[in-house]
């Protein structure tokens, strides 16, 4: 059952009703063991941290930043603020120097907790342009600190200024004080198109997104919840506070990219993530079974028939699949879809919270039919995440992006736009009373930028507005649509579509080099260096061929006409993703300009 109490007391709350209950399991930063904490462990440190920010100075509404991979010192650092009413400004641990300044500035933070030794470097290194910056705090011991460097210590230095708990009568008295109108958190948008913006959420927002998500999203004290996401994307940070108010035990991944192995080693029954993991994990299950010899490929083939029929055609719709259909799924699912599970670390999976993203309709089938309960959402930082969702043991549709949670009103503006109102909506932009009343119309519906429909009690999404691109022949395309098509194919590891005030569409390509490999082995393809697989053309014939099926779907003009395959990945370093990996359109169009003028030369 959730505790329903206010967002600072939620730990205290909690470790009253859970005690010595494990609620965090983590790994220290550059360690393979797992350790694990209690929710009794959990508020001490948490009472422990507050008591030490009082003893810094920290303020009433203080901004603080906190500039790191997950760890359990986040959470530390988070509930400890909310204790004494300060904020807590988060950043990608990916960040620049540039946006770290930016932001640093902006929020006017005093106190900068780091994790690693990167982001200690970029502090600082940033420190002496920084005017109100005065201390950084570093979460892992063994960063090596600069020897001229007198305004930085590490976190156990850090946390021995609260021992004993020496300003706790103080704190006592702020707890009664903290408010619903509280600032919470401030969340910078990762920026497709410019600077970041300040993203004010409040406590009411918080509140009023637990008692929503709570009527629909079935997180309980049984759970094993994989933290996979930054802490500082709001998907995460959302469904973690939620999730805690539901006593369920968290597992937090610092490392992004070990979070499959992670999954193997701790079994989680939910994480919150974004299309490209599942992307992923198709395209490795359905390479595993272009492999497989001819009677076990026929009987995988037969087994995602039975679970698309079992799980989509009649669970998705509310209607009890008949006996025998219910016989035959029992049978693959208790075989080939279980050791599917397994070896993604799957074996108690009860529901993953998936947005962020368009989900090709392939993947999503995909994952429900091997018996994973893809929940697909959406949401913004400005709503505190969640719009809407599918809801456990309702009917949804393949494609939609689910039913709008209770206390939010949508409404269908110009160019079919999602506006949004409600009690989970963000109040506006740090500081920026220009941004504040271009984003809300005159009934105080938010602009979301996002294009979509209702239909039935279900909503779907077409594109984002600013990212539709317009040929010069005057027709409308949905870049993000054709790229999630694309996304499925094994090969294709990244794909930006261009067609804006062009005469046809066209993409930038890159492929899975891994991949690429083995195939120009197996074809006697001799290319010793990426420039040469992506030049050959037999493996562009090849590729070529494989977006010729996926896009048969599309109408002619959204079809891809010419694509050119890149020898290096787009990056965060060439500024051409943003933290959160989204593709920032304007700078890859400048990067590879004579690469797309060059696709567009008359033959």
């Amino acid at each position: 059952m959730q505790t329903k109490c206010h967002l600072s007391q939620l730990v205290f709350e909690q470790a009253k009703k859970y005690g010595d209950k494990p609620v965090l399991t983590y790994r220290d930063f550059g360690s393979l063991a797992w350790k694990t904490i209690s929710w009794r462990t959990f508020a001490d440190k948490v009472r422990t941290v507050s008591n030490a920010l009082m003893n810094l100075g920290i303020g009433v509404q203080e901004n603080i930043g906190v500039f790191s991979q997950n760890s359990i010192f986040c959470h530390f650092v988070d509930f400890g603020a909310f204790g004494i009413r300060a904020v807590t400004v988060p950043f990608y641990s990916t960040s620049s120097e540039e946006q770290l300044k930016f932001i640093v500035g902006d929020a006017h933070i005093r106190v900068l907790f780091v994790g690693e030794q990167e982001q200690y470097d970029k502090a600082y290194r940033v420190l002496p342009l920084c005017p109100t910056l005065e201390r950084i705090i570093v979460f892992d011991s063994s960063v090596r600190i600069n020897n001229h460097d007198p305004n930085t210590i590490y976190f156990e230095d850090f946390m021995k200024l609260g021992e004993g708990l020496p300003r706790q009568p103080e704190i006592e008295r702020l707890y009664t004080q903290a408010n619903e109108d509280d600032i919470a958190n401030i969340l910078y948008t990762s920026g497709t198109t410019g600077d970041s913006k300040g993203v004010i959420l409040t406590y009411s927002q918080f509140h009023a997104a637990f008692d929503a998500n709570d009527k629909c999203v079935p997180v309980g004290e049984k759970d094993r919840v994989m933290n996979f996401l930054p802490f500082t994307h709001i998907f995460e940070r959302g469904w973690t506070f939620f999730a805690m108010t539901e006593g369920a035990e968290f597992i937090v991944n610092t490392y992004p990219r070990e979070v499959q192995q992670s999954m193997r080693e701790t079994h989680p029954t939910c994480m919150c993530a974004v299309p490209r993991f599942w992307e992923k994990v198709y395209t490795g299950v359905q390479a595993k079974i272009d492999k497989a010899g001819g009677a076990k490929k026929m009987l995988f083939k037969k087994a995602l028939r039975v679970g698309r029929k079992y799980n989509i055609e009649y669970l998705a719709r509310g209607k009890r699949p008949p006996v025998m259909l219910a016989a035959e799924y029992a049978f693959f699912n208790r075989t080939l879809f279980k050791l599917i599970r397994q070896q993604i670390g799957l074996e108690n999976p009860n529901f993953f919270p998936t947005a962020g993203a368009t989900v090709s309709a392939e993947v999503e089938e995909f994952i429900h039919s091997v018996g994973i309960g893809m929940m697909v959402g959406y949401g913004l930082t400005e709503s505190l995440a969640t719009v809407s969702c599918n809801h456990k043991d309702e009917p949804y549709t393949i494609g939609s992006v689910g039913i709008p949670i209770h206390s939010i009103s949508i409404k269908i503006g110009e160019n079919n736009e999602i506006l949004l109102k409600g009690p989970t909506i963000t109040r506006g932009y740090y500081k920026r009373e220009d941004l504040n009343k271009k984003a809300f119309d005159e009934e105080g519906y938010f602009h979301t930028g996002d294009s979509g429909y209702i239909k039935g009690k279900e909503l779907f999404l077409t594109d984002r507005i600013k990212d539709l691109f317009k040929t010069s022949n005057g027709k409308y395309i949905a870049p993000q649509m054709i790229e999630a098509r694309m996304l499925v194919d094994k090969f294709i590891e990244q794909i930006a579509v261009i067609a804006d005030q062009r005469k046809f569409v066209s993409a930038l390509i890159v492929p899975d080099f891994a991949l690429l490999e083995e195939y120009a082995r197996d074809n006697n393809i001799r290319c010793t260096t990426k420039e040469q697989m992506c030049s050959d053309r037999k493996i562009v014939k090849m590729i070529g061929e494989r977006i010729n099926t996926l896009q048969q779907g599309l109408a002619g003009y959204e079809q891809i006409k010419r694509f050119t395959l890149l020898p290096k990945h787009f990056s965060m370093e060439a500024g051409e993703l943003t933290n959160t990996l989204k593709i920032r359109r304007n700078v890859l169009l400048k990067n590879y300009a004579d690469v797309i003028n060059n696709m567009y030369k008359e033959e």
